[in-house]
């Protein structure tokens, strides 16, 4: 590790430090030094909590300290914190898939064709001034409170920002190139899949990142709305209950998991776009 890493690393570490010792300990010594009325409310532990009861909640909450064992209190409880985050995930990586999917190929094919994209652009601009959040409560009402309507709310957010990624990205390819792959015989086939798909590949991934955390958005809301399960449905337990502890343990939880999927996109992107300079590892 370079001497800028690691003062990278160590600059990260004292940040974290300052951050976590001013949730854990900030409230108390702001009471000493300033009026009550004046105490700012995201440092007040009834609605942030702190940092070491949030630790707890999670070891109470992920079956950790319960005096039954692991697996009794796994199933005394269908909807703990793991089944929650598997049920979740499972509902936010289907989403997430068949939105990509649908918005590439509906990208791919408008911006290769002006008379389709002519046709079709005043639909989907208006279908994408609709909030996607306020049409939730409809694909709960059509698809009930099961996983499919958060499947469906997941994957109408995603759409949307993969869709216009994609599309200006297949109308930024260079005509020259496509011109010259025309030249030399390619078929509309092999240009779309030699040129302009690498291409586009770039603005695809640029909208992949946030689409993971749009598509875990669409989920929690759509479990907010009703769910039998999910971390959504945690957090609005825990808020009926006032217990801001475990609500933070549910939000860090769905953190981390969008932490990890960036950086798997991250990973992919790089491996499928190293033929770029700044990908290009050599």
């Amino acid at each position: 590790m370079t001497a800028r890493k690691m003062s990278i690393w160590a600059w990260r570490l004292v940040v974290l430090a300052v951050l976590l010792g001013t949730w854990e300990w900030g409230f108390d010594l702001a009471k000493l030094v300033l009026p009550k009325a004046w105490v700012p409310k995201f440092l007040d532990p009834y609605f942030v909590s702190k940092p070491t009861a949030i630790w707890a909640s999670f070891l109470r909450l992920g079956c950790f300290t319960d005096p039954l064992g692991f697996s009794a209190c796994l199933a005394a409880n269908d909807n703990n914190l793991w089944v929650a985050m598997l049920v979740t995930l499972k509902n936010m990586w289907w989403g997430f898939l068949w939105g990509t999917g649908l918005g590439m190929l509906t990208g791919l094919v408008l911006g290769r064709s002006d008379y389709l994209s002519e046709i079709f652009a005043p639909f989907i601009v208006a279908l994408n001034s609709i909030p996607r959040i306020a049409l939730v409560p409809l694909i709960i009402l059509m698809f009930g409170l099961g996983d499919l309507s958060k499947i469906v709310t997941a994957g109408i957010v995603v759409y949307f920002v993969v869709f216009f990624n994609t599309y200006e990205g297949t109308r930024a390819v260079d005509r020259d190139q496509i011109a010259a792959a025309r030249l030399l015989g390619a078929s509309e086939f092999t240009v779309l899949r030699t040129v302009v798909v690498p291409s586009a590949l770039a603005w695809v991934f640029a909208s992949l990142t946030p689409a993971v955390s749009f598509a875990l958005i669409g989920v929690i809301v759509g479990e907010f709305i009703g769910a039998e399960r999910g971390l959504g449905k945690l957090i609005i337990e825990a808020e009926a209950r006032a217990n801001a502890s475990e609500m933070m343990v549910a939000i860090f939880v769905m953190m981390i998991v969008g932490i990890l999927l960036a950086i798997v996109v991250r990973r992919i992107q790089g491996y499928l776009l190293r033929w770029q300079p700044q990908f290009d590892k050599s």
